[in-house]
Order: structure tokens, then C-alpha cells, then sequence
């Protein structure tokens, strides 16, 4: 592809070639034909600046083209003159702002008719056909650049469009990590406080009652199991793994109960209402929530007695994971750490809330409320 300047270049000594040869060759000459040629290289000459000043060289152009049809050369019958002003108009038009393109077409108008008028012959076919023509050609050039600038405008949006999915990439990847690290929190920490209460445990009684060490050893065992069959789901994006493992959901809610028990938590749970079933993702929330309370309950309310307890309603599902506070303090966990953050944003994204504090009676309490609406979208 050539560059403009190359282009503007051509074109300048093309018509210096055409207009200068007829203005030596013509019949219509009235001046030396000399000063014709010369004033006829000049208007081509100009031809090189008509992208970068399109009004300044119509300007120029007025100036050499009115004096040189009133004394040098007939209009009608030197034909390369009037291809300046064609180049120029178009131009003009394209190239200039929407007020400049309206000045070099005045301009030009105006420098044809007053040579057509200089012209002999005056008929009315010389005097507008020119400036109709010229005013053909500017609009040309302002069709071209409309088109042009719409094309820019498209492009730009275009990149904008491009960038703004970028950035939101970039940011469902950040979110992704931070949803992995919210998982890796609530799957890993619950097995471990399991397999860190049951340590102690044994450690305690292995002289005395190495059966029941035993068994602390076994329960250990298998909350590490679980820890990594739970860390294969989460790195399968919560997909099933090639083992056939599946995401918890709310039927394994009474193992988690049974496991957190048998680490030394008494805890129950109490189910009242008409179960409804939840979409896969709402459930493994649920599940989550429930998790990550009775780790925390483990780990600060001691042996506090907790209960679980779900209340099916019409519209909402009610989740509460209280303990009556008689196992030592109860925590003040609001807005600390990644658990209860992971607990709000995952039944967030449901439409549920999630309020944790101390009871009134005694004891701290992470109670949950959900949707139903929103919770079994999609659920047959």
C-alpha cells in the first residue's frame, strides 16, 4: 500500500503534465503561453498539501485560477485547469472539518463561476455545469469521510468491547480464585478440626485405653479421607470427579452431624416443616453454611451443646446453629475471617442473609435464612 504523500505526489505531476502540455498546446490560450504553463504548474503544485491544508491551498488556488481564466487561457477549452478544483473540493470535503469543507466549496464555487462568466461564450450549459459538478464532487468527499468516521466510531467500540470483556475476564478469574479459596477454607477446616480434637483425644487416652485410641486413629483416618475426597471435587470445579464423587448436598447433612459429634461436639439436628428441593448449587451452600458453623462451634464453644435445626416454610428456609453457650465463651466472629464471609456471599448469591452473634439466653448462634423462590429455580 502506498502512503498518501506518495499518492498526493502522483497525482500533483499527473495533472502538472496534462495541464501544463495543453497550455502549451491548446487553441484556447489568450496570454503567453509560457506564463499560462507556468500559473497551470502552479495550481497542480498545490495539489501536494490538499490532505493537511485543504482550505489554504482552495485559497491559493481562487488566487492563481480567477486572474490566470480573466487574462491566460479560456475556460471552455483548457480542460486540465479545472482538475485542481476538482481535487481540491473533494478534498476539502473529506478531509477538512464539517465548517472548513463548507468554506473551500463556497470558495471554489464561487472562483468557477466567476471563470465560466470570463468565459466568451456565457451560455448557460458553461456557467453551472462546472459548478454543478464540483458541487457532485465535494459531496463525495463528505460521503467518504462520514463513512470514514463511522468506521473509526465502529473501531473504537469495537476495542472498547474487547477491552471490557478483557477486564470482566480478568475479574471472573480473580473471583473464581477467591471462590476456590472460600472452598479450600470450608471443605479443608472442618476435617482438620475433626482430625485435630480426635488427635488430642488419643493422645490423652493411648496409655489408658489404647481401644479407644484406637478408634480416635480411625475417625482421624477417615476425616482425612474426606478432606481430600472433598478437595478432588473442588478442584474439578465442583463437577463429578472421575471417581463418580458428587458435591455435598443437604442428604448428607446427618453425616455431618454424626462426624462433628463423634469429635467430642454434642450436637443435633432438628428438621420441622415439608422439605423442598433446592437447585445443586443452593444446597452445597446450605451445606457449606452448616459446615462452617459447626467448625467454628468446634473450635471456640468447646463441648457447648448445639443444635442444628432447619424449619421448612412456604417461602424461606430457616437455618440456625446455636449453642447454648455452656462449654465456655462464645466467640464475637462477626465479619471475621473467610468463613462467615464465605457463608454470606454463597447464600447471597440465593437472595439469603446469614446474622451471627451472641444469643440473649447465653451461647452464639450463625442463623441463616433462605429464599425458596430463587433457591429452586430450575429444580423439576
Amino acid at each position: 500500500m502506498t502512503r498518501p504523500r506518495t499518492d498526493d505526489a502522483a497525482l500533483a505531476a499527473t495533472i502538472l503534465v496534462l495541464s501544463v502540455g495543453e497550455s502549451l498546446l491548446s487553441d484556447g490560450i489568450k496570454g503567453p503561453r509560457g506564463l499560462t504553463a507556468l500559473a497551470a504548474a502552479a495550481m497542480s503544485v498545490l495539489l501536494l498539501w490538499r490532505r493537511s491544508h485543504p482550505v489554504a491551498m482552495s485559497a491559493l488556488l481562487v488566487v492563481l485560477v480567477v486572474p490566470a481564466g480573466a487574462f491566460l487561457f479560456d475556460a471552455s477549452t483548457v480542460l486540465s485547469t479545472f482538475f485542481p478544483v476538482l481535487v481540491l473540493a473533494y478534498s476539502g470535503a473529506a478531509y477538512a472539518s464539517r465548517r472548513a469543507g463548507a468554506l473551500v466549496l463556497t470558495m471554489l464555487e464561487a472562483a468557477t463561476l466567476a471563470v465560466t462568466l470570463l468565459d466568451d461564450s456565457r451560455d448557460a450549459g458553461n456557467v453551472y455545469f462546472p459548478a454543478a459538478v464540483v458541487l457532485l464532487v465535494w459531496l463525495g468527499g463528505r460521503t467518504v469521510q462520514t463513512r470514514a468516521r463511522h468506521a473509526a466510531e465502529l473501531h473504537e467500540t469495537a476495542a472498547l468491547a474487547a477491552e471490557r470483556r478483557e477486564h470482566e475476564a480478568q475479574a471472573a478469574v480473580g473471583e473464581e480464585r477467591r471462590r476456590i479459596a472460600r472452598e479450600m477454607h470450608d471443605v479443608v477446616a472442618h476435617s482438620i478440626s475433626v482430625m485435630v480434637v480426635q488427635a488430642g483425644g488419643a493422645r490423652r487416652i493411648l496409655a489408658g485405653d489404647p481401644g479407644r485410641a484406637e478408634e480416635a486413629a480411625a475417625r482421624i483416618r477417615v476425616a482425612g479421607a474426606d478432606a481430600l475426597a472433598e478437595m478432588h471435587i473442588l478442584l474439578g470445579v465442583l463437577e463429578s470427579a472421575p471417581d463418580g464423587t458428587a458435591p455435598p448436598t443437604l442428604d448428607g447433612l446427618e453425616q455431618l452431624v454424626a462426624r462433628t459429634r463423634a469429635a467430642g461436639l454434642p450436637v443435633s439436628l432438628e428438621v420441622t416443616g415439608e422439605r423442598r428441593s433446592l437447585s445443586p448449587g443452593a444446597e452445597l451452600a446450605v451445606y457449606r453454611v452448616v459446615q462452617e458453623a459447626l467448625t467454628n462451634a468446634m473450635k471456640h464453644a468447646g463441648s457447648a451443646t448445639t443444635l442444628v435445626r432447619f424449619a421448612w416454610g412456604e417461602d424461606a428456609l430457616e437455618i440456625s446453629v446455636a449453642d447454648r453457650g455452656d462449654g465456655g465463651p462464645s466467640p464475637q466472629l462477626a465479619g471475621a475471617g473467610h468463613g462467615l464471609i464465605g457463608m454470606r456471599e454463597r447464600l447471597r448469591v440465593y437472595g439469603g442473609e446469614v446474622r451471627t452473634g451472641p444469643r440473649p439466653e447465653g451461647g452464639f448462634e450463625v442463623a441463616a435464612q433462605l429464599p425458596l423462590e430463587r433457591a429452586t429455580a430450575g429444580v423439576a
